[in-house]
């Protein structure tokens, strides 16, 4: 034995009170153990989570997000108010701006009125890419060197151009694809305050848009994606894929440098020149929409709105040509909420369809106190602001809002009911000459403007509603 081993514990082949039976634990000593880690570990994965960021979080420290929270809306007594036989005047309960046509709404409190309607309502849609022959993934968004290349095969070039002429890109919305109601849309907009005392980025004082939409890869990626989503977003989240966007028109420079090109887009029976950025788009958006064509996303471009005519008073009427953007015939779509609960009670209810959620019909305005149907004879109507003399919104009230089946979707679930509320509009409010076996519910707008070169106005919620003028309406198709 050597001189430090007698001073060294001697092993034991015996078992004692000292030996492997005290490393064992006893089934509540483990759950504590579990616990403890738990509670330790549960603080710092939120403090410190250990996942990327998203994109739009860095907008959190100079960006406030605009709209009302769903839990704050002006509508979530829809179902329990008489919004006919309101105490109160006639006035706007509740503001919806749609950033991107067809996704989820923004609520407000307050909106500029400018000639194409609310501010940064429709400013971008949907499109797919329609054509007889095949078209390859690269064929749009060309790089420069490609397009250098073709510049030298004039002949090529022209048999090109010759061949896409063919190619039709078309706007979509959630009449063939539902689930683009469950896109969920946000508007950012600089905020000074926060701003204060930061080093900023080149674009910080810009609005953003971000679109966001549920999305799990498949195997482990996936289960990861979930458990990241439920640490950083709380344990009701699921994993999403997200666009961020600004809001204004990018430079030629950003046009180019980005892939973006100016084409031809489709809506209805008009074909607008526009910017299309679907370079920007995942490749996952397309498989959550069903989307089988090449799909695209156009940015109305200002230089080229879309002119309005058929109902809409004329130029030399109002002072300016009325415009829009990517709505579909009008500036600004209003309702009123005792329409919508009178249409109701003769909608039939089952387990697809349990009420029917103002929401369905997408108005930017809509109305309370007065009787069911009242808007049907509106020739022309006045928000008055009480608190600024002389700061009304005066709006022509052009023609009836037509319904297609675009009601049947359920704006939360993405999910379309077969026949409703589409067969009892059809049933009960066939009401105009000018659309024979159709329903129609709400009214299209254009707005008027007091002073030609100051072509904006201000809404803001409880602003009180007067009837200027009432007549008979004729809808005029496209």
């Amino acid at each position: 034995m050597g001189y430090m081993d007698r001073y060294l514990p001697q092993p034991s082949n015996a078992i004692g009170v000292d030996g492997p039976s005290a490393l064992r634990l006893d089934p509540v000593s483990l759950l504590v153990l579990i616990v403890t880690l738990c509670a330790f570990c549960a603080p710092v994965f939120v403090l410190f989570p250990p996942f990327p960021p998203r994109k739009s979080d860095a907008l959190r420290e100079t960006h406030t997000k605009l709209g009302l929270d769903p839990s704050r809306s002006n509508l979530r007594d829809h179902w329990k108010v008489d919004h006919a036989s309101s105490p109160a005047k006639p006035g706007i309960k509740s503001l919806f701006i749609y950033p991107v046509k067809s996704c989820k709404g923004i609520e407000v409190t307050t909106a500029k009125v400018v000639p194409t309607g609310l501010e940064f309502d429709r400013l971008f849609t949907f499109a797919q890419l329609k054509s007889p022959f095949p078209v390859a993934v690269g064929e749009h968004h060309h790089g420069a060197k490609e397009k250098e290349e073709k510049k030298k095969k004039k002949k090529e070039e022209e048999e090109e151009e010759e061949e896409k002429g063919h190619h039709v890109w078309d706007f979509i919305t959630q009449r063939q694809f539902p689930l683009l109601a469950t896109v969920e849309v946000e508007l950012w907009q600089p905020d000074l305050d926060k701003m204060r005392g930061k080093t900023l980025s080149v674009r910080s004082g810009e609005a953003f848009l971000v679109l966001r939409f549920p999305w799990r890869s498949s195997g482990p990626t996936g289960v990861l994606e979930t458990f990241a989503a439920k640490c950083l977003r709380g344990i009701s989240a699921q994993p999403e894929k997200e666009v961020v966007l600004p809001v204004a028109p990018p430079t030629e420079g950003e046009v180019r440098e980005k892939g973006y090109e100016y084409e031809g887009v489709r809506v209805w029976r008009d074909t607008t020149t526009a910017l299309n950025v679907g370079s920007e788009l995942p490749e996952e958006l397309s498989l959550y929409l069903g989307v089988s064509n090449k799909l695209g996303l156009f940015r109305m471009n200002p230089e080229n709105l879309r002119e309005v005519f058929r109902c809409a008073p004329k130029k030399d009427e109002v002072g300016y040509q009325p415009v829009v953007s990517f709505q579909d015939s009008y500036p600004v779509h209003i309702l009123s909420l005792a329409s919508v609960r009178d249409l109701e009670s003769k909608v039939p209810k089952d387990e697809v369809l349990r009420e029917l959620n103002p929401r369905r019909f997408r108005a930017n305005i809509y109305v309370t106190g007065c009787p069911a149907y009242d808007e049907d004879s509106w020739k022309r109507i006045r928000f008055v602001d009480p608190s600024r003399q002389g700061d009304d919104s005066t709006f022509h009230v052009s023609c009836r809002t037509t319904r297609c089946k675009l009601p049947n979707v359920n704006p939360d679930t993405g999910i379309r009911h077969p026949v409703e509320p589409d067969k009892s509009l059809r049933a009960f409010r066939e009401i105009d000459a000018g659309a024979p076996k159709t329903g129609c519910l709400g009214m299209q707008c254009t707005p008027l403007f007091e002073k030609v070169e100051a072509l904006e106005n201000q809404l803001t919620v409880d602003m009180p509603l007067e009837v200027l003028e009432r007549g008979e309406h004729f809808f005029k198709k496209v």
